[in-house]
Formats: C-alpha cells, structure tokens, sequence
C-alpha cells in the first residue's frame, strides 16, 4: 500500500503542477475600465493573434445621457483592455452589433437616445482599423436597424437579421446582407415568422440560428411589447444565390430566457458545429432595465446551445454563475464562453468579464 502510494504522488504533483502552469499562462481577464451594458462586442482572429473588443453602450445610471460612444480593445494574452478611439458621432449608440474580419471590425447601426427619451434608428456602418485606431465609413443600412442578429459568412458576408426600425416604427422582416469587398448590400429571403426586435443568435457555417426577441403586443398597449418564443433556422444555398434562404421553424429551446441573450458560435476545445445562448430574460424592457409591463427584469442562469449535427438543443447549465442580461452578443474561446459587461440581477450594469465554461465535450 504504502509502496502504490509512493508511486501515486509524483503523478499527482505532475498534474498538479501542470494546471498551475496552465493557469499561470492563461492571465484573468480583466473588468472593463467602465461597467457597460447593451454593448457591441466581438472577437478577431488575424495574425497578430486574438483580441477581444467592446463597442459603445450604456453605464450605471441606465439614463439617456449615460449612452456612450467608448471603445475598448482587451489582448486575451495579458488580459488588459486598451481604451480607444470613440466610434465617431455626436452620441452613443445601443444595441449596435459589431463583426470583426482580417484586420477591421465592422459595426452596424444601433439606437440613439434623446434627453425626451426619444430614440432614433442609425443606417450606419463605421469600419475599425485597430493597427491604426481609426474609423471609416462603410455604405449605410439600407432599412436601418438596431437590436437585430449578426453573423459572419464565408469570410465576406455579413447578415443582419430582422431588428427595430424607427423608420418603420416597428420590427422588420428584412434580411441584409453587406458585401465586405464591394462594400454593397443586397436584400434575402425574409425572415417567414414574427417579425422582432432583441433576438439571439448567429452564423455558423452554412446555417444562420435565432431566437426569441420582443414584439408589437398585438392586443393592445398594456404592454407595449411581449416575448416570442419562435425560433428560426435558416440555411445558406452552398451554390448559387446566397441571398435566397430556406427557413425552418425550430422546437422551443431550454429555459425561459426571451430578449436579449448573448449569443455566439465557434468551436471549443476543436469541437465545431453549435451555437450557444446565456443569460436574457423573460420580460422584454427598454434600456433602463424596467420592463414594458411595469415590472423590474432579472437575467436568467440557464446555458443552453444548439447542436448542428444532431439539430437539437442541449442544455448546458440551470444555474451558470452571476447570470446577466442585455447583451450584444458572446464571445467562443479555448477558455469558454466570454461575456462582456451587461446587467445583473437588480439591473446592476457590470464591467465584468464572465467566462462560462459549459460541460466538457461541449
């Protein structure tokens, strides 16, 4: 006994030693200098390796003037944010999304808030050059929007489906897609089902996920807007016209998380083929964190994805830790599934960098 013990302990150290080493060369990942929520968020891969960046959004005060046009740049390496160039324009933007490829990251529309609490949808697409900290001005939005879904195909496209749009004074069918090299844009089949604002999801492959979002409450006012529980999936013709997509509706995903999940794809750990969701709510509300029906919203704790090879949902945690809320999207790593900022639960804003790791294999 004492001869097998002898020989367990160096491979106990071993292993030891190895996840200390591990965890020394993987730095914590640090707050951002300022707790936002509502923010563009994104991640590239070019070759000076990955950085993480966070685009705009709202602070603590959670009021029209607490609306910023900040940016920030995170090395995943050292785990520091670099503060940067303003996204240009006299005021901040919500619920902007933000896609980066090769050395630029693109951000899409968003919302602007006036001191009467008026909001208006921007058509603009400003390009980020992070080597030289500078903007430029890609061709506007065609239908503009805010709070809709993203996602990067074949390197080059960019989708945007359905959003608000204050030029319609609702929720729009419109699939867009922006063409990166000829800086153009052309219209797809539309979105066959709810038309919302303030749904999950993205592109993987060939295959375009999304979920949920907030409606027109089509029995009246009290409240304004209410929950979808639809979900979409959509596939990319391979060959051919990419603009015509073929939609599905999907079964009810885990958990009662409605508006405003963070959402992203990638493969983890060399595993590809799912999209993952965490956080949101229940009660769609407007960017203070109060819901439409006059009720405070809290962040659900469930991690759920879907998973392309089988086509089905998968559970991933009931009670991932310090849940949140009102996110413009997540962030795939070899770390796990990172989540910039947001609200917590009492509508808190944070300035954390969450890391979410779901269950091995997955």
């Amino acid at each position: 006994m004492k001869s097998a013990l002898n020989n367990l302990l160096p491979a106990l150290f071993c292993l030891f030693l190895a996840a200390r080493l591990q965890a020394a060369g993987e730095p914590k990942l640090s707050p951002l200098p300022s707790p936002v929520s509502n923010n563009a968020v994104t991640i590239s891969h070019d070759e000076g390796g990955a950085r993480i960046f966070s685009f705009m959004g709202i602070g603590p005060k959670k009021t029209w003037d607490a609306i910023t046009t900040s940016a920030y740049s995170m090395d995943p390496g050292t785990g520091k944010w670099t503060e940067m160039r303003p996204v240009p324009g006299v005021a901040g933007r919500l619920a902007a999304s933000a896609v980066a490829l090769h050395d630029q990251v693109f951000i899409f529309g968003g919302y602007v808030v006036d001191a009467q609490g008026g909001e208006t949808t921007m058509s603009d697409l400003n390009v980020f050059v992070p080597v030289e900290n500078r903007y430029y001005r890609g061709k506007d939005i065609p239908v503009p929007v805010d709070d809709a879904v993203v996602g990067l195909y074949r390197d080059r496209y960019i989708f945007l489906v359905g959003g608000w749009s204050t030029s319609k004074n609702d929720a729009v069918r419109n699939v867009q897609i922006y063409d990166t090299d000829k800086d153009s844009w052309m219209q797809a089949t539309a979105i066959p089902g709810t038309p919302v604002f303030g749904h999950a999801g993205t592109i993987i492959g060939d295959t375009i996920v999304y979920v949920d979002g907030a409606y027109k409450n089509p029995s009246g006012p009290n409240p304004k807007y209410v929950a979808s529980s639809e979900c979409w999936l959509g596939k990319i013709p391979k060959k051919g016209d990419i603009a015509k997509i073929q939609w599905t509706k999907l079964p009810a995903h885990p958990g009662n998380a409605r508006y405003r999940i963070a959402a992203g794809a990638g493969p983890l750990e060399k595993k590809a083929g799912r999209i993952y969701f965490s956080g949101g709510t229940d009660n769609p509300y407007n960017y203070n964190g109060i819901g439409y029906n006059g009720l405070p919203a809290e962040p659900s704790p469930v991690t759920f994805a879907f998973n392309l090879h089988t086509g089905a949902w998968e559970t991933l945690s009931e009670n991932t830790p310090e849940p949140s809320m009102d996110h413009r999207g997540l962030l795939v790593t070899h770390r796990g599934l990172v989540i910039v900022g947001g609200m917590e639960k009492g509508q808190q804003v944070t300035a954390k960098v969450m890391v979410v790791k779901p269950p091995r294999g997955k």
